[in-house]
């Protein structure tokens, strides 16, 4: 099968990226020819598709705060709403290269939902893989920094994100964006979609709240590409957190559990707008064990995840599915996470790892405990998620259910 692969980063970002890379590696190998289409980027991995890319606007971030010129700001604004630009040009893609399908994993704001079109006029099945919450929520994540978890947009309340400034606190930026959602929802975006691959259960329900035919909807978890481990697992005390270092993440919640306790956390990742030194500010005076250990690529983060003694994910919005959960499953270590949202669905409270209640610091810093004072029961749990892993979550489970997804699409085109 002939497959074009979308994603608006084609270099290695974050879980999105991973996901793309994969399985664009798993579908290779099995024999299916793979057709890139991103933007063009400093960042690139090379290929003799970028050709067809599209201009970079921004290399880092959609709304970057830099000076802009007016064409650039108009580009800006037609990929949020519905740029022709990217639809000639994928269309072109489309027409040299005949895939039988479009996989879609993230197109929102910098690419497109044109490029949906584009396919379906030259008859071309289109899947999208869902990776946030874009379709219900201007901010695509039900969560702002004024109210927390938010389902407004989702209820029919259109204006709260401009009122709550969902998008980088801004009412204009706000504005912006929950237009282009209103312009999105009236032209049908979902109904030109064939198929979406959800990770989670969880937003598999929210999108069916939203609207989406239950036959469209297809639950297929996310895997993890197992390479063969340079060491056995080793269970240093020390704690883990791998991600983002944003407000909606738990961060204050996770250094919060820790101060005062004695136990060593190391916390690797990442801020776009200085949050990292606010958590830091709130350290200050007290007595703590926490190192910042900054950004870091994946072989630079393998290390700490063979020796810690499990990792913590204490997200305070409905994470999807995320992939630092399974990253910890494949060297054999549990997971202490947030009882809320998806999470559940992979940490199972005593098996693969500890839930605790939802931003409340004594209920984290009991599992904490728990684990520091029971290192043999965060081997037992370690080793049970690795299993969990290889049973549900390997490459060739999800590689079948996929396939049983979009072949019949693809035939069915043919």
């Amino acid at each position: 099968m002939k497959i074009a692969l979308v994603n608006y980063r084609y270099f290695i970002s974050g879980g999105p990226e991973r996901y793309y890379f994969n399985i664009k590696e798993i579908l290779e190998r099995k024999g299916h020819e793979i057709i890139p289409f991103s933007i063009k980027g400093s960042k690139n991995f090379p290929t003799e598709y970028d050709k067809y890319f599209l201009d970079s606007v921004d290399d880092e971030e959609y709304f970057a705060k830099t000076k802009k010129t007016v064409g650039t700001v108009l580009k800006s604004f037609s990929r949020m709403f519905y740029s022709n630009e990217a639809k000639r040009k994928f269309k072109q893609l489309l027409v040299d290269t005949k895939p039988d399908l479009v996989y879609i994993m993230q197109y929102h704001n910098k690419i497109s939902p044109s490029i949906i079109y584009a396919a379906k006029e030259l008859g071309i099945p289109v899947v999208h893989r869902i990776s946030d919450f874009q379709y219900m929520c201007p901010n695509a994540l039900f969560y702002n920094d004024k109210t927390g978890v938010c389902e407004d947009c989702l209820k029919g309340k259109r204006l709260s994100c401009v009122k709550n400034k969902c998008v980088l606190n801004s009412t204009i930026y706000s504005a912006i964006k929950a237009a282009a959602k209103g312009l999105h929802d009236m032209m049908g975006v979902t109904k030109k979609i064939d198929a979406f691959i959800v990770p989670s259960s969880f937003t598999l329900g929210k999108l069916h709240e939203y609207g989406i035919p239950s036959e469209k909807l297809h639950h297929i978890p996310t895997f993890f590409n197992m390479k063969n481990r340079d060491s056995e697992p080793e269970y240093e005390p020390f704690f883990l957190y791998v991600g983002r270092i944003e407000k909606q993440k738990g961060l204050q919640t996770l250094v919060d559990a820790f101060a005062g306790t004695g136990r060593k956390l190391k916390i690797i990742g990442f801020s776009n707008d200085g949050y990292v030194d606010e958590l830091k500010k709130s350290l200050e005076g007290k007595q703590h064990d926490i190192e910042f250990l900054g950004r870091m690529t994946f072989e630079q983060i393998a290390p700490y995840l063979n020796t810690c003694l499990c990792t913590i994910v204490p997200s305070e919005w409905y994470d999807n599915f995320p992939n630092a959960i399974l990253e910890s499953f494949a060297f054999s270590k549990a997971v202490i996470a947030t009882d809320f949202g998806s999470l559940p669905e992979l940490v199972k409270d005593g098996s693969t790892g500890l839930t605790f209640k939802y931003g409340d610091v004594k209920d984290l810093r009991r599992c904490v405990e728990y684990m520091a004072s029971n290192p043999g029961e965060a081997k037992r749990m370690g080793r049970e998620a690795y299993e969990a892993l290889k049973e549900k979550y390997s490459p060739e489970v999800h590689y079948k259910a996929l396939m049983e997804i979009i072949e019949p699409i693809a035939h069915k085109k043919r």
